[in-house]
């Protein structure tokens, strides 16, 4: 895998993921009560024995570069790095990125000059676990130009994703954008060519792109030059390359979710808490998914009642009632509160108690969650201050909301709090 380089496309401006990308980059919104987005493709790389990442992207990439710079600082004596390369204007190229091919073809001067055989393009908001060493030694076993990561999907979901069909070998022979009608009956498939057994075959006939490709590197230049009007590789220059090269289908059986809409996030977030077994498990020995280290204090649970949740280090908890919730760091939860179907963010940092008690004693609102406030099916973003007998509830189950002046947004019914919010005392959503 010394001959692989990874791009990692961290995505345009997060509008599916907004408010959650309101001070952040996509791939830097927290995950699991203490990841990142871009910790699961860089994990992937890591255990998969490819070190040499690049992160594209182009919005707050603040907090990004901050968390890759203290998460994965190799060893002085490893050729391995993760680096982010942000959107810059040049005289030769004046526009910002305007899609993923145009991102990796602005850095193409840059990737041409690793000495490499292949270049994998993966996604920054994507949620599995992948060996992608057995996905570049498909690309070469099969003597592929391209190869395609894809999975199974049934007709519920199949018209949101890229379909495509493949013939006997393996090759793609084509491809339909998020087809619907009779165009999405059309690229129905045999799956079990692909090793699923024929209920599954039948169950899911269809085959989607993940969005994740392995190119050989000069098939990579030759088709970002000779089309530089084509901005998108799953639109356009994929497509665009069936006839002339040899494009294949790796099929990935494993637990694979995009989460880069807020419906999909928070669902996944949650689904992190079932037992005994989750869709998808960071308790892994083998593939670890790597964070930044932080030196944080344990949890502190004092007479609460907890029941099929996460809890992130260096929380206190006080006598409050938590289910199905993904808590993340420093996070203050107060007497009586009720959290149920709830991802709370956590905070960036601690408030001493003597701080806490001066804003209580001035009408102001600590961070963290006061008490007997009430909240579920919900988002709060990090350092959010809210304040006592809160009810966050969408009662009336508004499916969309912009109320940003208020501190707050609804999405697909789920109330995202916005970072640094205050939700002041009595106040119900």
């Amino acid at each position: 895998m010394k001959r692989v380089l990874s791009i990692i496309l961290g995505g345009g401006a997060g509008t599916r993921l907004y408010p959650l990308t309101k001070f952040r980059a996509k791939p830097a919104v927290p995950l699991a009560g203490k990841y990142r987005l871009i910790d699961i493709p860089v994990s992937n790389c890591i255990n998969s024995e490819i070190l040499k990442i690049y992160v594209l992207t182009q919005f707050n990439s603040a907090s990004l570069n901050r968390h890759i710079t203290r998460a994965y600082n190799f060893s002085q004596f490893s050729d391995g790095f993760v680096e982010v390369l942000a959107a810059q204007q040049t005289p030769e190229s004046p526009s910002w990125f305007q899609g993923t091919a145009d991102a990796v073809r602005k850095y193409l001067w840059l990737f041409e000059s690793w000495d490499v055989d292949e270049i994998i393009i993966l996604s920054g908001d994507h949620l599995y676990r992948m060996d992608y060493s057995l996905f570049v030694e498909r690309h070469r076993s099969t003597g592929a130009d391209v190869t395609l990561s894809v999975v199974p999907v049934g007709h519920k979901v199949a018209s949101s994703f890229g379909l495509m069909k493949i013939d006997s070998a393996g090759r793609i022979v084509d491809f339909y954008e998020k087809p619907k009608g009779d165009a999405l009956e059309s690229m129905k498939v045999d799956t079990s060519t692909l090793g699923l057994n024929p209920e599954e075959a039948k169950k899911n006939p269809f085959i989607a792109s993940m969005g994740i490709y392995v190119f050989k590197k000069q098939t990579l230049i030759d088709l970002l030059r000779r089309s530089p009007e084509q901005t998108d590789f799953g639109k356009e220059i994929i497509p665009g390359a069936a006839r002339d090269y040899n494009i294949q289908a790796y099929l990935f059986d494993g637990y694979w979710e995009d989460i880069g809409t807020i419906e999909a996030f928070f669902h996944a977030n949650l689904a992190l808490t079932q037992q005994p077994r989750p869709p998808f498990s960071f308790y892994e020995e083998n593939s670890p998914i790597y964070t930044r280290a932080r030196y944080l204090p344990p949890s502190k649970l004092l007479n609460c009642e907890v029941t099929e949740s996460i809890v992130g280090d260096g929380s206190i908890l006080k006598q409050c009632t938590i289910k199905r919730t993904v808590i993340g760091l420093r996070q203050r939860i107060g007497a009586n509160c009720e959290i149920e179907n709830a991802l709370l963010m956590g905070a960036d940092y601690y408030e001493s108690a003597t701080e806490s008690h001066q804003h209580l004693t001035r009408g102001k609102v600590p961070v963290g969650i006061g008490e007997s406030t009430i909240i579920k099916n919900a988002i709060v973003d990090k350092n959010a201050r809210i304040g006592r007998n809160v009810k966050i509830v969408n009662k009336e189950n508004i499916q969309e909301a912009e109320r940003e002046d208020l501190g707050f947004y609804i999405r697909s019914g789920i109330v995202v709090v916005l970072k640094n919010a205050v939700i002041p005392d009595g106040m119900i959503i």
